[in-house]
């Protein structure tokens, strides 16, 4: 009896773990490059393009740095009518031109935000891992 408690465990085991496994595998599946077909190769109806020249800037470039320099420094194109009147109602007419130039400098007036702000700022740059909240009741 004793002996035959092992055999029977290990063809439970057997048993069991043969319908884990799976026989061979279906080769039959579909394609997926044949399930939509590929449209034939054309030649660009344009045939005014020619190659560029080595060492000329790239049009694309000049779009991106256009449009980096219009997002900092604003751009020259007209405004509508409805963002024309909410600017005026801003005071956007009052704006000083070189504003972001004048930022940076030391004689600019600021409003005194408190001194959590005034830590905030001053606070050395790091990566959070040593940061603490505290919540005051």
């Amino acid at each position: 009896m004793r002996k035959s408690v092992p055999i029977l465990a290990g063809l439970a085991c057997v048993v069991l773990l043969s319908g884990c496994g799976k026989r061979g595998f279906d080769r039959a599946r579909p394609d997926e490059f044949a399930v939509a077909r590929q449209a034939p190769l054309v030649i660009p109806p344009d045939y005014a393009l020619v190659p560029p020249q080595p060492g000329a800037a790239r049009p694309q470039d000049n779009a991106t740095t256009a449009q980096t320099l219009d997002a900092l420094f604003g751009s020259n194109t007209q405004r509508s009518a409805a963002e024309n009147g909410v600017l005026n109602q801003a005071g956007g007419d009052n704006a000083d031109a070189g504003i972001r130039s004048a930022v940076g400098d030391p004689d600019t007036n600021v409003v005194d935000k408190g001194a959590t702000t005034r830590d905030i700022v001053a606070a050395p740059e790091s990566d959070g891992q040593d940061a603490k909240a505290s919540a005051t009741k």
